[in-house]
């Protein structure tokens, strides 16, 4: 027997394990004078460099090193000892021995055995046999350091072609062990007789399995099968979801997945009800080195007989698509339809008020271009939604363009678009627009702040049916042309001084004188983008206060407010506005009553903000009365207060009735809300509305949660007390029980009761 033991960790590089077809030899052992091992030990001499060179990683040679290796001559056997590492490819083993013979093939691994696989995974072992280049073998006290981590654990293994590793007396769990006493039961675990972990299906399978909860059985079943948690995406069901809905009764949804390949899938979810008819629901993804698709969509035949409208083929589809085109370029596509509001409430998919679908394409220049070309349809699902009233929106054009160097010493923005707009009953219209913006600061001799602004905006429409629903303005038909110009001119005086440790303080008088022609009531020209107008700070000083273009402010006016606020160092702030704007000329051109500028003298508009630390914030808005202003006629505000892991909310809004919104109703509730996570892992929400119109709570809801790294067990609770007046034998006030149990790696389970 030869024995060498070289000074350092000796190198050596055997051959692949298969004794029929052993690599070249790259380096040579040490060796003494004495006893010289032979050149073929680790490879036969006739070897063929260049055949070697092109075999793939698995035939490349075993590489290793140790503090001492021995070569029997005369079994042919070598054997390594201390701190011993091989690798072949991309395997890797450590063992304090390791011994390979060279006429069985066979390679053994003694004490503390640990491979590390391509795919990242780590198994541990006591001693392991194995042949065939790593890939068959026994392995015996196997424990395994799976991704997401899972841990596994067995008394012996066989692996086969290095991709099915079969295991005997299992278990598994991704908990960690109690620091302080690591013998006790994790929080869950999976134990089972036998399993299979496939590799190259992505699945660990389990016979005989158990599930245990702090180490006490909670369920037995005899065939159980998860993704191997080195999978990212892998086929298979799905943790079922179990419920009872007033409409459904008992259900049960039997998702299926299907990895289609590694850039699409595809979902299958049968539902099977005890009041309706089987339900099938189907969720499809894809992705391309340009853009992506996803949609999801169901059907079945629907049995509303309770609301007395019989039995028909049902569904929903709701796809959307982004593709981009070019480094400016991009298109996308949006398809959302259902056969009912009901049938989406039914069967519990995502309820939408209104469904917008539509195909578009647009074009960026950085910050100086912008282009969209779109066309639209919607649907409404609400019971009092008369949808041949809702438009169609074709063609939708649209382009901007912002020059990055100054005109006359100021920034422009220029834009046009097409717009049309098509009913099945009711009014039509086209609509060609043009707008261009100019706007022009400058610092004055005091500090003070001027800004020069010009906004004039041609438009030109041919409209139809002006006299029919939705806008009732016979004026309005035929070809018209309008035009609006807006000059005005905005001074600010922010006035600062410094408070020393408590940081500055700001005092800020603001006026902007507004004029341009009188554009008089305005009805002569339809009205589909300016229906809702809210008056408040945000669009005080707005040159055209309306949402849209088919409205126009005239005249001249004057707008005043004075800001004040204390900007405390720890970023925190102490700010308030109050403001008003006056109608230099006759204030008619508003058409909405109750909107605050009714009258010369607009309403008072005010705001709030109250945050002089990080952990506490106020802020509220209110509009007063001009002429009474202890009268509010709207208000809202907001406050947090975060103590720690609780943060307290709460919310007032005041709302009045909008004659030219449906449904008219005068708003006024409060709302609060609790949210707290306590210690690590528990989590607590509690939030609530209350109407005082009419005198009853709006909305109750609540959730608590448990999450740590394999465990997530969640409950959530709604109580709507609201109704729907114009579908009240449909939608009467419901509660809604969830409940969601999550073993990480392994899946989720559902349950839902309405």
């Amino acid at each position: 027997m030869s024995a060498f033991r070289p000074a350092l960790a000796a190198t050596a590089l055997l051959a692949a394990l298969a004794p029929a077809r052993p690599a070249l030899a790259q380096a040579e052992p040490t060796v003494t004078p004495a006893d010289p091992a032979p050149r073929g030990l680790f490879a036969p001499a006739r070897e063929d460099p260049l055949s070697a060179r092109a075999r793939p990683d698995t035939d490349r040679p075993v590489t290793f090193t140790a503090d001492e290796v021995e070569y029997d001559r005369t079994r042919g056997v070598v054997t390594a000892r201390g701190r011993v590492e091989a690798w072949q490819g991309e395997r890797f083993m450590r063992a304090d021995e390791f011994s390979y013979d060279r006429n069985t093939g066979i390679a053994r691994a003694r004490g503390n055995v640990q491979l590390l696989e391509p795919d990242g995974q780590v198994v541990f072992a006591d001693d392991v046999e194995l042949r065939n280049e790593f890939r068959d073998g026994v392995l015996h006290g196997v424990r395994a350091l799976l991704a997401g981590n899972a841990r596994l654990a067995a008394t012996g293994a066989r692996r086969t072609s290095g991709t099915v590793n079969e295991l005997a007396r299992v278990v598994y769990s991704a908990c960690d062990l109690c620091p302080t006493d690591p013998t006790a039961p994790p929080l869950w675990q999976l134990q089972a007789r036998r399993a299979i972990q496939d590799k190259e299906a992505q699945r660990i399978t389990y016979r005989d399995a158990q599930v245990r909860m702090f180490g006490v059985p909670v369920l037995y079943t005899p065939y159980l099968s998860h993704p191997d948690p080195t999978a990212p995406r892998a086929s298979g069901f799905l943790f079922p979801t179990l419920g009872y809905t007033r409409f459904l009764g008992a259900f049960i949804e039997t998702p299926y997945f299907w990895a289609i390949d590694r850039s699409s899938d595809l979902t299958v979810t049968p539902l099977f009800s005890q009041r309706q008819y089987p339900n099938l629901g189907l969720e499809y993804r894809k992705l391309f080195n340009f853009g992506e698709i996803a949609a999801n969509a169901s059907i079945g035949a629907f049995d509303e007989q309770e609301r007395r409208r019989g039995e028909s083929l049902a569904g929903h589809i709701f796809a959307r698509g982004r593709f981009s085109i070019d480094e400016n370029w991009r298109a996308g596509f949006d398809l959302n339809r259902a056969s009912s509001e009901l049938y989406l409430r039914t069967f519990r998919y995502e309820y939408r008020r209104v469904l917008t679908s539509q195909a578009f394409a647009e074009g960026f220049w950085g910050t100086e271009g912008y282009a969209r070309a779109d066309a639209r349809a919607y649907q409404g699902l609400r019971a009092i939604d008369d949808t041949r009233l809702i438009p169609f929106v074709l063609p939708n054009l649209y382009y901007e363009h912002a020059p990055r160097e100054r005109v006359l010493g100021g920034w422009v923005t220029a834009d046009a678009g097409l717009l049309g707009l098509w009913r099945e009953v009711g009014s039509e219209s086209q609509r060609l627009a043009t707008r261009l913006r100019w706007e022009r600061p400058e610092i004055g001799p005091i500090g003070d702040l001027w800004t020069f602004r010009l906004q004039a905006e041609a438009l030109g429409y041919r409209a139809r049916g002006q006299q029919e629903p939705p806008g009732f303005l016979p004026d309005a038909n035929g070809t018209q042309a309008v035009g609006n110009v807006r000059l005005a001119v905005d001074w600010r005086l922010p006035l600062v001084r410094s408070a020393g440790a408590w940081g500055t303080q700001t005092i800020e008088p603001r006026l902007q004188l507004v004029t341009g022609p009188a554009t008089g009531r305005q009805r002569d020209v339809p009205n589909e983008d300016s229906v809702d107008f809210e008056f408040t700070d945000a669009n005080l000083f707005a040159l055209n206060r309306f949402t849209g273009r088919d409205r126009q402010e005239g005249g001249t006016r004057l707008d005043t407010a004075f800001r004040a606020a204390w900007n405390f160092p720890n970023g925190g702030q102490v700010e308030g506005l109050l403001g008003r704007s006056f109608s230099l000329t006759d204030p008619r051109w508003n058409p909405y009553p109750g909107s605050g500028l009714e009258r010369r003298a607009s309403d008072w508009v005010a705001r709030a903000r109250i945050a002089p630390v990080s952990w506490f914030d106020v802020t509220g808005r209110v509009r007063l009365d001009g002429e009474r202003p202890t009268e509010v006629r709207f208000a809202d505000a907001v406050a947090s207060l975060s103590l720690g892991p609780i943060t307290l909310s709460a919310g007032y809004l005041e709302s009045p009735s909008l004659p030219y919104l449906a449904p008219a109703r005068r708003r006024e509730e409060v709302g609060a809300g609790l949210a707290a996570r306590i210690g690590r892992h528990w989590r607590l929400g509690v939030s609530g509305k209350y109407d005082l119109v009419l005198d009853r709570p709006a909305v109750l809801q609540g959730v608590a949660g448990y999450e740590d790294e394999c465990f997530i067990l969640e409950g959530r609770f709604m109580r709507r007390f609201a109704q729907d007046p114009a579908a009240q034998a449909l939608y009467p006030a419901n509660t809604v029980f969830l409940v969601r149990i999550g073993f990480k790696t392994i899946g989720e389970y559902l349950f839902r009761a309405i």
